[in-house]
């Protein structure tokens, strides 16, 4: 058989490399780095409130801590097992600049916090703090 174009996957891949490509050429040249860092704290913030609904529907309350999703520190009894983050996450992220998140609950409510570039309270631009509760 003679196959005469591109399958699907031959496609995707390289559309997939055009766009990490064009997004390293993109960030050299416009020196956005700060910014990507940005988006993804906010992702990763929503990617654990995320993780954090799925702890609450099975253990109607949220961990005290963020390690609380990996592993039953808060004695659970329907905690899933394997935890509520990545198959093989053994510890609780950082954000991307290098820094655990700060995180707070009462277990009725919860507050994930960056502390941006700077990685102190406070701050404008890409020092201020990415909150949770204001995405």
């Amino acid at each position: 058989m003679n196959n005469k174009g591109f399958s699907l996957l031959e496609i995707l891949i390289a559309i997939t490399l055009v766009g990490v490509v064009g997004g390293f050429v993109a960030t050299n040249l416009f020196g956005q780095l700060e910014e990507g860092k940005v988006s993804s704290a906010i992702n990763q913030i929503r990617g654990l409130r995320a993780n954090l609904m799925d702890y609450k529907r099975n253990c109607n309350r949220y961990p005290s801590t963020l390690e609380g999703l990996i592993e039953n520190t808060d004695g659970c009894k329907r905690f899933r097992p394997g935890g509520y983050m990545a198959q093989g996450t053994e510890e609780a992220p950082l954000d991307p600049w290098g820094e655990p998140y700060a995180y707070e609950s009462d277990g009725r409510k919860y507050t994930i916090i960056s502390y941006g570039a700077d990685s102190t309270e406070g701050g404008d631009g890409f020092d201020a703090d990415i909150n949770s509760n204001d995405l």
